[in-house]
C-alpha cells in the first residue's frame, strides 16, 4: 500500500528529460506521467512533454524511482532509461500549433519487468482536467503549483523535482487572445518547459462566490508550461519557447516571470492518435 501524501504523490508525477541534441548540444525539460484511454482498471501510460523539448533529439536519458515490495518508492534507487532515435520515439500532437507531444512508456515498463525491477512513479488522468463548468468555477486569481526542473535543477540523490508556487495571470476559463492557452505569473526558468501547471489546495480553499470548504482537497491539472515573454535589452517584447539549454541567455533577452500554458484538455486529442489497449 503506497503510504504517501497528496503533495508527495504529485512529487513522483515527473520526470527529468535529457535530450542529446543532433546540434551536439544537451538540453534538459521536464515530462509528466499521464494515463490515456483509460477505462477502469486498463489505460495505456505515457509521458508528456513539449515538442521542442525533443526536437532535433538523437538520444534521451531519463530516470526512474524504483518501488520496494510494497509497492513503495525507493528514492535513493534508480533505474536509467537511455534511448536512441529519441525524437522518433514520440507521437506529436495532430495540431502543429500545439506544443504537445507524448511516448508510450508500455514497453519500458515491460522490459524492467522482465529484469525483476519495477519502477515507481504517480500518473496524472483525466479526472484532473477541468470542465468548462469546473473553469467557470474558478476565481481569476487561483494559486498554482508547477513541477519541474527549472535550469536543469533536481534533487539527484533522490530523483526528485523542483516545486514552485505561483498564481494564474489570466482567468483559467477564457482562451487567451482565442487560443486554448492561459498565462500564469511565476518564474519559467530553462528547464521548465513541459511543467504540469496544477490548481493544489491541500485542507480547504474558496470558490468565486467566497464560499470556504474546509477540510476539502483539491487537485486540477489547468495545463503544460511551454513558453514565456521576454523583453530584449532594447526592450523588445517576444514570445518564446521556454529554452531548454542556457545558450539563449547570450541573446540578452530577460524573462518577465510570466508563462504561456497549454490547457490540459489538449491532452485528450493523443487518444484519437492511440491505438486500442
Amino acid at each position: 500500500m503506497i503510504d504517501l501524501g497528496l503533495s508527495e504523490q504529485l512529487m513522483y508525477s515527473t520526470v527529468r528529460i535529457e535530450t542529446f541534441l543532433n546540434t551536439g548540444g544537451i538540453g534538459t525539460g521536464t515530462g509528466f506521467f499521464f494515463r490515456f484511454k483509460e477505462q477502469g482498471d486498463s489505460y495505456i501510460p505515457a509521458i508528456v512533454t513539449n515538442k521542442h523539448v525533443i526536437d532535433g533529439g538523437v538520444r534521451g536519458r531519463f530516470i526512474l524511482t524504483e518501488a520496494d515490495e510494497n509497492g513503495n518508492p525507493l528514492n535513493t534507487e534508480h533505474l536509467p532509461i537511455e534511448l536512441d532515435n529519441f525524437q522518433q520515439r514520440w507521437l506529436y500532437h495532430p495540431d502543429p500549433q500545439i506544443d504537445l507531444c507524448i511516448m508510450p512508456i508500455a514497453p519500458i515498463l515491460h522490459l524492467a519487468e522482465l529484469q525483476g525491477r519495477k519502477p515507481f512513479f504517480i500518473s496524472l488522468d483525466k479526472s484532473l482536467i477541468p470542465t468548462i463548468e469546473n473553469l467557470d468555477e474558478l476565481r481569476a486569481i487561483e494559486n498554482i503549483v508547477m513541477i519541474g526542473y527549472p535550469n536543469g535543477i533536481w534533487d539527484r540523490e533522490n530523483n526528485l523535482p523542483i516545486m514552485r508556487r505561483g498564481i494564474t495571470a489570466t482567468h483559467p476559463k477564457f482562451d487567451y487572445n482565442g487560443t486554448p492557452q492561459l498565462l500564469i505569473d511565476a518564474a519559467c526558468f530553462p528547464g521548465s518547459s513541459g511543467s504540469p501547471v496544477l490548481i493544489y489546495d491541500e485542507g480547504g480553499y474558496t470558490d468565486k462566490k467566497g464560499n470556504t470548504y474546509m477540510g476539502a482537497n483539491r487537485v486540477i491539472l489547468l495545463g503544460i508550461l511551454f513558453a514565456g515573454p521576454q523583453h530584449t535589452a532594447q526592450g523588445d517584447i517576444r514570445v518564446v519557447d521556454i529554452p531548454i539549454t542556457q545558450r539563449e541567455i547570450v541573446l540578452s533577452t530577460i524573462p518577465n516571470n510570466l508563462g504561456y500554458v497549454i490547457k490540459s484538455n489538449k491532452l485528450l486529442d493523443f487518444d484519437e492518435l492511440l491505438p486500442d489497449q
